[in-house]
């Protein structure tokens, strides 16, 4: 696909892979239960750890992981010709599209998932080093406090400013950074209740 009706076109395909609900699957699959129905009334991997137990939960984490990856670089691929210097700014708004469809999937009735793991995914297929340096920051805070939304709040405002400075070294594009600002806007919105019970020292551990 070529120029901008193909990267239109791209971008809404980018979409719809992200919107694929895979939490609301499983659940269904492995103990028939709707996970908009239970906990949070998230689709994502930490309320399917809650509710459907640790295979659920690692199932899911890896589909919406690499659905967040396939939907950048499937566009990487398609895209064949624009405008100069059009292909990463076409990948970054494929990564913010996908990022969109988990939270907001137009399957479930525009309702999803907080958008972590697509975020990751994403962010993996246009800028390895910022998922290398943002994960084990957040797996440190999760196993020091077992609060995973602090851990995925503080990683998602990581984001942007590690791949700025990456940018800053020539080890990641511009448009990567807008894509990483972007899709951590949305998760850190997303985040709304959970930075509530956060302040008010309510907010759900591991294991409790």
């Amino acid at each position: 696909m070529t120029g901008l009706p193909g990267a239109a076109l791209l971008v809404l395909l980018a979409y719809l892979i992200g919107a694929l609900p895979f939490g609301l699957i499983i659940g269904r699959a492995t103990r028939g239960v709707d996970l908009r129905e239970h906990g949070s009334g998230s689709i994502g991997a930490t309320n399917a750890l809650r509710t459907v137990g640790w295979t659920g939960a690692v199932l899911t984490f890896l589909l919406d992981f690499a659905k967040g990856a396939v939907a950048v670089l499937l566009v990487s691929w398609l895209y064949k010709a624009g405008p100069a210097g059009s292909p990463p700014w076409v990948a970054a708004a494929a990564g913010i599209a996908a990022v969109a469809g988990h939270i907001r999937s137009i399957f479930i009735g525009f309702r999803g998932g907080r958008g972590v793991a697509t975020f990751a995914g994403v962010m993996l297929a246009v800028s390895p080093w910022t998922v290398a340096i943002v994960v084990p920051i957040f797996a440190l805070i999760v196993w020091r406090t077992r609060i995973v939304s602090l851990g995925s709040l503080i990683g998602s405002a990581l984001a942007p400013v590690v791949t700025a400075g990456l940018a800053l070294a020539d080890a990641a594009t511009w448009a990567a950074v807008v894509l990483a600002l972007g899709a951590a806007t949305m998760v850190i919105l997303a985040h709304r209740d959970n930075i509530a019970r956060l302040r008010a020292g309510t907010e759900r551990r591991i294991g409790k």
